[in-house]
């Protein structure tokens, strides 16, 4: 076998890779690429058997067609090390060769037949949602996913197909992000997918995609690459009994203004005490040292008297980060308890610091 491109090419392959191979065990086939070539495309894997990515490109020249795996983080660091020109891949010997010019490397190989075997979409049910909408909003609630968290579950999103919308859903049990879809569907369906795939499809997909699923796996697709991604199996918290029924207030709000008051007061402290006047809103740092940060901003809030709630910044300020308008909505019961933010399909679900 023998292929060549350039090495921009095998580099932005390689690179898109390295997120799907098995880092810790450099003895694993999962710690491979697989490159299979056959005129005119060159198909590239990567995967740990967790999750996994395909490549279809037609820039390769094949001279000769077969396949070959070989460890991806070694190859990627070769590449990178040669120079902005061809590259030339070829299997000799029961090794890979690298060369460019006077530069020759090689290395060890596995036989490409034993490489983990991707799922098919033969058979499996299509997900209908508009792929643009899905992917914005998985943006949108990846910050509250949790990582380590002991509920296995807890560590993904649910997407939770209903028959006139579809939740997004993710917490870190401080906080509950749900964007919601408008969408008719025929069946229900829920399905729970890990953070790190949500973070992966963000960055592979910008286009329209096919989604496909089983009780195992989540498939997604477009012209140039095939996804795949284990689901976490387990039930996720009822998430609709957490979102309060009703609303003690209700405070549009300005999203610059927010911004920049609650990044002030950040620079001394993140937990930080929110106070709504009547016609302003305070802002203190909450801290154990001796130092102390204040601001506010002049706004009528329709709060009669007082109300204060205390928070750690970061969960406004993700929620900010994903606020596509010049306001939003905070909407308030009392101190003591979650209160709630919104911007038009986007809500987010925030626990007080109680003293």
């Amino acid at each position: 076998m023998k292929i060549r491109a350039h090495k921009q090419v095998i580099e932005s392959i390689l690179i898109n890779l390295q997120p799907f191979l098995e880092k810790k065990d450099a003895s694993q086939i999962t710690s491979h690429v697989f490159f299979q070539a056959e005129d005119p495309r060159c198909i590239v894997r990567g995967s740990d058997q967790e999750i996994g990515l395909e490549i279809v490109t037609d820039q390769f020249t094949i001279d000769h067609p077969g396949s070959f795996t070989a460890n991806g983080r070694k190859l990627l660091d070769i590449v990178r090390i040669l120079k902005d020109d061809e590259i030339i891949l070829e299997l000799f010997d029961n090794s890979l060769l690298v060369k460019q010019k006077h530069s020759k490397f090689k290395l060890p190989i596995f036989d490409p037949e034993t490489y983990p075997a991707f799922p098919g979409i033969d058979d499996k049910p299509r997900i209908d949602l508009d792929s643009f909408s899905l992917i914005k909003n998985l943006k949108k609630i990846t910050p509250a996913i949790d990582s380590n968290n002991p509920k296995y579950e807890l560590n993904g999103a649910l997407i939770n197909i209903k028959k006139d919308r579809t939740d997004l859903v993710g917490t870190d049990t401080r906080r509950l992000a749900i964007a919601t879809i408008p969408n008719e569907s025929s069946e229900e369906l829920d399905l729970i997918l890990p953070k790190k795939a949500i973070l992966e499809i963000q960055k592979l997909f910008l286009d329209r995609i096919e989604m496909y699923y089983d009780e195992t796996n989540l498939i997604v697709r477009n012209e140039n690459y095939f996804f795949f991604t284990r689901l976490i199996n387990g039930k996720f918290p009822d998430y609709e009994r957490i979102v309060p029924q009703s609303l003690k207030y209700q405070i549009p709000l300005p999203k610059r203004e927010m911004l920049d008051a609650i990044r002030m007061i950040t620079t001394i402290s993140h937990d930080i005490k929110i106070t709504f006047l009547p016609d302003a809103i305070l802002f203190n740092s909450l801290s154990s040292d001796n130092v102390e940060a204040k601001t506010e901003i002049e706004r009528r809030t329709g709060i009669p008297d007082k109300f204060e709630i205390s928070l750690n910044s970061k969960y406004l300020l993700d929620f900010l980060a994903q606020v596509e308008h010049e306001e939003f909505t905070i909407g308030l019961n009392e101190s003591t308890l979650p209160f709630l933010v919104k911007d038009e399909n986007f809500i987010t679900i925030i626990m007080p610091i109680i003293a």
